[in-house]
């Protein structure tokens, strides 16, 4: 293994996740001053764009990683005086094994092999990584991916949409924040997943593009004080502002609790009532009576609770998470009464 005096590699990062072509200008420097620029994939997204840019490129034969950091490090001895280092476009899947080949060979012929350096093509941006996530629901749902992902439907998937909200309302009100992470990407998933069999819709298709500009769209509009010339003192008068123009745009409901969805858990649905009657100040609903009955029917257990969602939101407090908060500390008790630790 000998090289020239002064001999260098550039190992040239690229990610997927950004436009070929789209590359830093130290990049784009890299790959204009290069004695030689060398790829191990004939499909790397960047060749049309490089090669477009004047910039002659070879392709290496596919091999291992061990075989392909030999081959970059043994570079040749006759190259024109002044040329250039050598650069290695990186593919999108980040060349799996080639750098720790590199590392290795480096260690064994210390003194031997080129300077090698690591140059950053392009850089991803704040939320990229959803790109990867798009890419992953679109090989699961098509043919050759999961047949249990190709199988599901909007209707199927709602178990599981329900069961992962309330996971991630476990781990917020439980302040486990490394299952809140996960939580979140469960839910996250569900979306994703969605969005996808929506695709697939054959006269009424969108898209996650689709989803995702809809909630901008609705974002920037209710947030005037924001994205517009609209003015708010606080918190109170944003959220004043938004009903106000939301109540806009559902125009047509003849109620002030048309929209409120009846599958929600009995209590959260009571609470959702009674926010909405409080917030519309609707006149002449008088409040269930507060007083527990001699003998509890199915009746007045339902007007019981439904005078605890009354009472809890003119307090200001969440009836739902309050119930299982307590439902939490009984138990608790319970196991603390079996002689076990409290649950984590």
């Amino acid at each position: 293994m000998t090289n020239s005096p002064g001999a260098k590699l550039i190992l040239l990062t690229t990610t997927h996740r950004v436009a070929p072509g789209l590359l830093a200008w130290p990049a784009w420097e890299a790959l204009r001053s290069a004695g030689r620029v060398l790829a191990g994939d004939a499909g790397n997204p960047q060749l049309a764009a490089v090669r477009q840019a004047g910039v002659e490129v070879e392709v290496v034969p596919p091999g291992s990683a061990p075989a392909l950091a030999r081959l970059l490090t043994d570079l040749p001895t006759d190259l024109p005086a002044g040329a250039g280092p050598t650069v290695w476009l990186g593919s999108p899947d980040g060349d799996p094994g080639l750098t720790d080949a590199l590392a290795r060979l480096a260690v064994e012929h210390a003194g031997e092999v080129p300077e090698i350096e690591v140059l950053p093509g392009s850089y991803d941006l704040p939320g990229a990584r959803l790109l990867d996530l798009v890419s992953v629901m679109d090989r699961l749902r098509s043919p050759g991916g999961c047949p249990w992902d190709a199988e599901q439907t909007h209707a199927s998937l709602v178990k599981y949409l329900v069961e992962e909200a309330f996971e991630l309302v476990e781990a917020i009100e439980e302040g486990d924040r490394e299952t809140l992470r996960e939580e979140l990407g469960d839910v996250l998933l569900q979306v994703f997943f969605h969005s996808r069999i929506a695709e697939e819709h054959p006269t009424d298709a969108f898209s996650i593009d689709d989803v995702a500009g809809d909630i901008v769209e609705k974002l920037m509009y209710r947030h005037p004080h924001v994205f517009g010339d609209a003015e708010a003192e606080g918190a109170a008068e944003v959220e004043a502002n938004w009903e106000t123009l939301k109540a806009a745009e559902k125009s047509d409901r003849e109620s002030v609790l048309d929209g409120v969805p009846a599958g929600l858990p009995s209590l959260a649905y009571a609470a959702k009532l009674v926010s909405r009657v409080r917030r519309a100040g609707v006149a002449g609903v008088p409040d269930a009576p507060y007083e527990l009955p001699a003998e509890l029917t199915a009746e007045s257990a339902g007007t019981l609770m439904l005078a605890v969602a009354q009472r809890a939101h003119d307090a200001g407090v969440d009836v739902d998470a309050a119930l299982r908060a307590a439902a939490r500390g009984y138990r608790d008790a319970v196991r603390a009464a079996e002689g076990l630790k409290p649950k984590d």
